[in-house]
């Protein structure tokens, strides 16, 4: 949930750490350092808050001069933002940044404290490792950080840089991500590719246990073993204009733009001759016929996409489907049988606590399979079978563009496995993925409904609290609404089944309190119109969310958002966009950071 960098090269070192840090900091973005080798010394510059005030402080105070270093943006999670908890944490020999959490940090600071080290100046996890490192230095690196691998515990990655090793950094992950690019002459370490693609679009994937060592611009590879490692170099398919705003005010604005391309993008190779054709994925129509059960497994926005996935696979495939937040899932002790599927959909492909469900799953007979937008990731490497998304790189924190792009996926999954099961004829499966096909033009008819949700926005920046309500498919699809607006706006909000209203929740309408209905299903319409009319009779201000041609009682409404009309089953791919635009704009009329909300990071590596 950190970012961490390291550079070994001809350049700048200070200019090139802060320059990658900038493409981290959706990582974690309370406090920033970097380390880097001045005339054969460990210059630290570090401070609390954004990347922005590091360099603010360097002008002040000077950066330091050197070509190999390490540094960090952090999310915080073992001591408050200050500047001594800041990294990089350094022991007497040894400097290093940290992404991750160390489960066993107590014990190893109760040994370290029993053994003389008392110079613990922060409240960190981080320094704890770094005063290991020191106490097991012996001259030998590998050696040293081969032992401190073997004591520690948790989810991490490291850069690291030792004092009587100028020039030279040293990484290491277990769990947290990790990539080395080799660029012409120089070397980086970075917790995610578009760190360093304005420099190198070539990088290898650090596997766990693995130790890179960076020195004079080139790159070696051992493991826990100290046996020297070859590794495949693998080459970035996006750009670095594909992880800048390009004219944009804000990351997320830019990616809900893109989301028409990025569904094509990822729809697109996935049909052959008209229909769903997964084969590719490892997917075929005899393995679909033999699932049971599926568990949709995710967290956060993901976890919402599962929801939409569970209404139309069981709706079109009569599969049953179960859909569970990661974190709590293992902890159920869940019926896994040897003819069901877990799906696990993540952004990243590093989510912490979906990675420990996917080690559960392993221990089974079930078949596993990772929807995730990041190549390579842990997920999916290890999942018997794995769809990538083509979303690009998401930098904004809240999701919008992968949201999008796992829909598809779960669109298309649903299609290819109620044919291969007999549910639906040939022509029902082709009619429905030509649909799909043509929903990126729809997408962007309702973009252009921007303007009318900026106006819409306006009225709930005052807001204390609103409710999102919705039936069937809608009521899915409300819950991502609420969740996006409470992120970036601050304003809280939760979304209720619509039936559920008069059990309790109807209660907390007040005069003007803003409810957004979403009622894009035909055969739940009169019943959902009725609950909006419900809360409107209460004094709610009502905002209904529904298709061009839906008849909604003018007396039920406040304000109206009419979007494009595509099979019922695939409205929440159209209906996303007027809720994401509502999200951004409320925050951005708040004056809100929309791209870094306060408390959150893009990536949750750690449980």
């Amino acid at each position: 949930m950190c970012g961490i960098v390291g550079y070994v090269g001809p350049r700048d070192c200070s200019d090139v750490l802060v320059s990658a840090l900038t493409k981290l900091e959706y990582r974690g973005y309370d406090s920033a350092g970097i380390a880097v080798f001045e005339n054969g010394k460990i210059e630290v510059a570090k401070t609390k808050g954004r990347l922005s005030d590091l360099v603010d402080k360097m002008k002040k105070e000077g950066k330091p001069q050197g070509h190999a270093g390490i540094g960090h943006t952090r999310w915080a999670t073992h001591g408050e933002p200050s500047d001594i908890n800041s990294h990089p944490h350094s022991g007497r020999r040894v400097t290093i940044v940290h992404n991750g959490i160390i489960e066993n940090y107590k014990d190893i600071k109760k040994f370290l404290i029993e053994n003389d080290r008392t110079e613990f100046l922060s409240d960190t996890d981080t320094e704890v490792v770094a005063q290991l490192l020191d106490f097991y230095y012996d001259g030998n690196p590998i050696r040293c950080i081969r032992k401190v691998l073997h004591e520690i515990r948790g989810s991490f990655a490291l850069g690291i840089v030792f004092a009587d090793r100028p020039e030279t950094v040293y990484a290491v992950r277990c769990e947290s991500p990790l990539i080395v690019g080799q660029g012409k002459g120089e070397a980086f370490i970075a917790s995610d590719v578009p760190a360093i693609i304005k420099y190198t679009k070539d990088y290898y994937l650090l596997e766990y246990g693995e130790i890179a060592v960076l020195k004079n611009g080139s790159v070696s590879f051992c493991d826990l073993h100290g046996r020297m490692v070859e590794k495949e170099l693998k080459t970035a398919d996006f750009d670095e204009d594909s992880a800048e705003k390009g004219g944009y005010e804000h990351f997320m604005i830019k990616e809900i733009h893109e989301q028409p391309t990025a569904v094509k993008t990822t729809i697109t190779p996935r049909i052959e001759n008209g229909m769903p054709d997964l084969s590719e994925c490892g997917i075929t129509p005899e393995i679909l016929r033999s699932f049971n059960n599926i568990f949709i497994v995710a967290c956060g926005t993901a976890m919402h996409a599962g929801m939409v996935g569970k209404y139309v696979i069981e709706k079109l495939a009569r599969v049953s489907v179960t859909v569970d937040i990661a974190s709590e899932f293992r902890y159920r002790d869940p019926l896994i049988g040897e003819n069901d599927l877990v799906i696990i959909i993540s952004q990243s492909g590093e989510t912490a606590d979906s990675k420990a469900v996917l080690n559960l799953v392993k221990q089974t007979k079930a078949k596993s399979l990772a929807i995730v937008n990041v190549k390579g990731s842990s997920i999916a490497r290890e999942a018997d079978m794995v769809i990538y998304t083509h979303a690009g790189p998401e930098i904004a924190v809240a999701s919008t563009k992968a949201y999008m792009v796992q829909l598809s996926v779960m669109y298309l999954l649903a299609f290819e496995m109620a044919y291969a099961k007999g549910k639906i004829t040939e022509f029902e499966c082709r009619n429905l993925t030509e649909q799909l096909v043509k929903t990126p033009e729809y997408i962007e008819k309702a973009i252009e409904l921007e303007y009318n949700c900026q106006y819409i926005s306006t009225k709930l920046i005052t807001a204390d609290s609103l409710l999102y309500i919705g039936r069937g498919l809608d009521y899915a699809l409300s819950m991502e609404g609420s969740l996006k607006l409470k992120e970036i706006s601050y304003i809280h909000s939760e979304s209720y089944a619509a039936g559920e209203l008069k059990h309790g929740t109807i209660s907390l309408i007040t005069e003007g309190m803003p409810v957004i209905a979403v009622a894009t299903q035909n055969s739940l319409l009169e019943k959902t119109v009725s609950n909006i009319k419900e809360v409107k009779a209460r004094g709610a201000m009502t905002i209904v969310i529904c298709d061009e041609f839906a008849e909604i009682d003018d007396d039920a409404v406040d304000f109206l958002i009419r979007i494009p009309k595509i099979s019922e089953v695939l409205m929440p791919m159209i209906a996303t966009v007027p809720m994401q635009l509502l999200a951004y704009y409320t925050s951005v009329n708040k004056g809100n950071d929309v791209d870094k909300p306060r408390n959150l990071a893009k990536s949750v590596t750690v449980e």
